[in-house]
């Protein structure tokens, strides 16, 4: 039997939307398969009457998913804006599963996406045969939403070139798609909405025009506030990902995840945690998602390699490869937090020495 390596959220989470649909009486609009108040439950978690009980999907201020879900609900279209690793795609796969049962309706943003990936495209082969025809036209994703009601995702918007990324003016203040060569239009049907994601942190960045900002509500979404939080979300995504990767479930994992939440959050923050010491900043983002790659590099690493439990010298050279990503500036600075933190640290001499052996 074949087995998928990432399954779709509807897919992965299936029995709980099938418990939340049933035990769900509130008031769902027009084509959402859950009310707003179960979609907030699936995300952010909770126990059902039937005693189902929600894991989490998102750790963080519940408002904000909230803001999410009450937008989608209106004529506007919702961006998730945050930098990378701040759970933008994760939210935005679960928003879509949740309301709509289907989260493949998918645009991914790249400097070379073209318009007919938001709008249309055409079966060449047909077209030079038949010439322009309903059975010639190719269908987008966002087309596919509108005829059916379903919602849209758009992921890394500013990625999209500017001319590109305008094409969905008309489609989210109109609510139409002309299909001028055909001389007819796509109305879009009650429950057709658009989550796209995007950051203004990485390099390759379009911004957004003012007449296409208009069109969405905006939700920044932002690093976990805590290095409790950090650590609850870490260890509940490595958790997935070594069932998903197939790797052997480790017990003793959560002073490893405690140790690098540490390092990222004082490198990110540019302070010791205690608030004793100001440490420089590397180039990167050092986000939660690279914490959850870092473990899991980690626990692969000692599966395959070790002798099954996770030690220091498994994370060492994940932790520096996503520490330095510029090899001069960054060297330099993790070199210095080293010295100056790691060091001194009572109790963290293995990580220490293991990390100075690869700088």
């Amino acid at each position: 039997m074949t087995t998928i390596i990432r399954p779709h959220a509807e897919t992965r989470y299936a029995a709980e939307l099938e418990a939340l649909r049933r035990t769900d009486t509130r008031k769902r609009p027009e084509n959402w398969l859950l009310s707003p108040w179960a979609v907030a439950t699936y995300l952010i978690g909770g126990e059902l009457s039937d005693g189902t009980r929600i894991t989490p999907k998102y750790i963080g201020n519940p408002r904000l998913m909230e803001i999410a879900i009450a937008t989608l609900t209106t004529d506007r279209a919702l961006l998730l804006m945050g930098i990378p690793g701040t759970g933008k795609t994760w939210v935005s796969e679960h928003l879509a599963a949740a309301i709509s049962g289907n989260s493949k309706l998918l645009v991914q943003g790249t400097a070379g996406t073209a318009e007919e990936a938001i709008r249309y495209g055409w079966n060449y082969a047909s077209l030079i045969a038949s010439g322009p025809s309903p059975e010639a036209l190719v269908a987008s994703p966002i087309m596919n939403a509108m005829e059916n009601g379903l919602v849209a995702r758009v992921e890394e918007l500013t990625r999209i070139p500017a001319d590109v990324q305008d094409a969905l003016i008309t489609i989210l203040s109109e609510k139409t798609l002309p299909v001028a060569e055909l001389g007819y239009e796509i109305q879009a049907v009650r429950g057709f909405n658009v989550i796209a994601t995007a950051n203004d942190r990485d390099r390759g960045v379009n911004d957004l025009s003012s007449a296409l900002k208009r069109r969405f509500n905006t939700v920044v979404l932002p690093l976990p506030a805590t290095p409790e939080a950090e650590v609850t979300i870490v260890k509940q995504r490595v958790r997935d990902s070594a069932t998903e990767l197939a790797l052997p479930q480790q017990k003793d994992i959560l002073e490893e995840i405690k140790r690098v939440v540490t390092i990222f959050r004082e490198l990110r923050d540019g302070k010791t945690i205690d608030n004793k010491a100001k440490v420089k900043t590397p180039s990167g983002t050092l986000s939660t998602a690279e914490i959850i790659s870092v473990m899991n590099s980690g626990l692969a690493l000692t599966a395959h390699f070790g002798d099954g439990v996770l030690r220091a010298e498994d994370l060492a050279a994940s932790i520096t490869g996503a520490v330095v990503k510029d090899p001069v500036q960054d060297k330099v600075v993790w070199q210095d937090y080293l010295e100056t933190v790691l060091r001194e640290r009572a109790g963290w001499e293995d990580l220490y020495r293991a990390c100075r052996e690869l700088v």
